[in-house]
């Protein structure tokens, strides 16, 4: 019943396709009617929730399905595709994502000493799982509060610290918690990562990037790999790929711009990489995503 009537509510928020910004900050929903492309985007640290229908992601080689009554949270800042796999226009897909907070998860870690201490092992920083009933109560919560204007100013933070405690205590816990321990390997990667997200478009050595988290750089490398699902320099790769697609898509700057100022040196790679990553050159790409975006919904 929980859950028929949150989709009932997001239903009432997205009436038709598209993405929507609530008057919670942290807080959109989305709607689909028909299955879509795989999407290059970053995941930030966040909660992802499929109501309805079924959506895939896929991190590196991996790959990740979710769909109703299933949840998705990623811990850092992530280069995947998104896409949805299962829609129509009877029962589209229905979704949600909450940013989270790192201050207030490591706010609430702090004092949940009934927590099992963590191995120093890195862990993946994204995990899909069931939905349980405690998460489910908050957010239905969360989104009904969206028709009392007035209260969420007050309210709303209360209930995202709930929804962390949630997500702490359940089988998420792991994905986050390494994210606030000190000294675990997740957190510095996070803190590297956190680093690259601001100096990406530099010349960046792997002894460089094992120096910042302490670490050689063999054991350096296979850490990277097992929290983010890639290498190192796959991520940097993604990184300036990504940046470079949104600056000819929102700043009109040619191909060849693009690519020296998100740090590339040769003009051809950038094209050949670009091409791996979205599937057509850049001119193509771009002309088809802006003839895509005019066209839709």
């Amino acid at each position: 019943m929980q859950h028929s009537t949150l989709i009932q509510l997001v239903e009432e928020i997205a009436q038709s396709d598209g993405d929507y910004c609530t008057s919670i900050p942290m807080l959109m929903v989305y709607r689909r009617s028909a299955a879509s492309d795989p999407i290059p985007c970053i995941y930030g640290l966040g909660l992802g929730i499929t109501l309805q229908g079924r959506k895939r992601v896929t991190l590196g080689d991996e790959i990740f399905d979710y769909g109703p009554e299933q949840s998705m949270v990623t811990s850092i800042d992530l280069p995947v595709a998104s896409y949805v796999t299962q829609a129509n226009a009877r029962e589209p897909y229905l979704g949600m994502r909450l940013e989270l907070d790192a201050a207030i998860i490591a706010q609430v870690a702090s004092v949940m000493n009934f927590l099992p201490p963590l191995k120093a092992s890195a862990v993946r920083a994204m995990s899909v799982v069931s939905m349980d009933q405690g998460l489910l109560d908050a957010l239905t919560r969360l989104v009904r509060l969206l028709d009392e204007p007035y209260l969420v100013p007050s309210l709303a933070p209360l209930i995202e610290q709930e929804i962390v405690v949630q997500l702490l205590s359940g089988e998420h816990g792991p994905t986050l918690r390494h994210l606030v321990t000190a000294g675990a390997p997740s957190q510095q990667i996070a803190k590297v990562i956190a680093w690259l997200k601001l100096h990406f478009t530099t010349h960046i050595t792997m002894d460089d990037l094992a120096a910042k988290a302490y670490m050689s750089p063999s054991t350096f490398r296979q850490h990277f790999r097992a929290v983010t699902g890639m290498s190192p320099l796959q991520y940097v790769k993604h990184l300036r790929l990504q940046d470079a697609r949104q600056l000819m898509l929102n700043e009109d700057v040619d191909a060849s711009s693009a690519a020296i100022r998100v740090g590339y040196e040769s003009a051809s790679q950038f094209s050949r990489e670009y091409t791996r990553l979205f599937g057509e050159p850049p001119l193509r790409d771009i002309k088809r995503v802006r003839e895509s975006s005019s066209s839709a919904f």
